[in-house]
């Protein structure tokens, strides 16, 4: 995965706290996944097909998206609704990075799984970013692992 595609994803993230929230997100230096194991209360995480293969994830603790809901008038800790929240960063992020990345860059459903420590795994033979990002006092974190195809 070349730096300009981690590029496209940090300006996507961005973009989305700004737009959704009164508080814009402090996106972290990304780096490379090693031994790092990307978890949180709740991760969601997009399936990524066509020209390139792979997931993004995006790992946020509770209390992160009670906050953001109750910015959008939800008052509400209904499991459904955070889960669906969860699904639904993952998923305009990925969709705003497909508008730089092209058609080719298809997406799936949103698969959110929750726990104290629910974490998604990725194929080693992937290169795998890490995108810490800070909101308010909150720490998330956005995982790329992409590979590109040979047309």
């Amino acid at each position: 995965m070349e730096a300009a595609s981690v590029e496209i994803f940090i300006k996507a993230t961005a973009t989305y706290f700004s737009v959704i929230t009164d508080t814009e997100a402090e996106i972290g230096t990304p780096f490379l996944k090693e031994d790092f194991i990307v978890a949180g209360d709740y991760t969601s995480t997009i399936g990524i097909s066509g020209a390139q293969k792979g997931c993004i994830s995006f790992s946020v603790p509770k209390a992160m998206i009670q906050d953001i809901l109750n910015q959008m008038g939800e008052k509400t800790e209904d499991e459904a609704l955070i889960s669906d929240l969860v699904g639904e960063i993952a998923n305009t992020i990925s969709a705003n990075a497909r508008e730089h990345l092209g058609a080719g860059f298809m997406i799936s459903v949103p698969i959110v799984v929750s726990g104290p420590t629910s974490s998604i795994r990725v194929s080693e033979k992937l290169t795998t970013f890490i995108i810490p990002l800070k909101w308010k006092v909150y720490q998330a974190y956005l995982s790329i692992s992409l590979q590109s195809l040979a047309v």
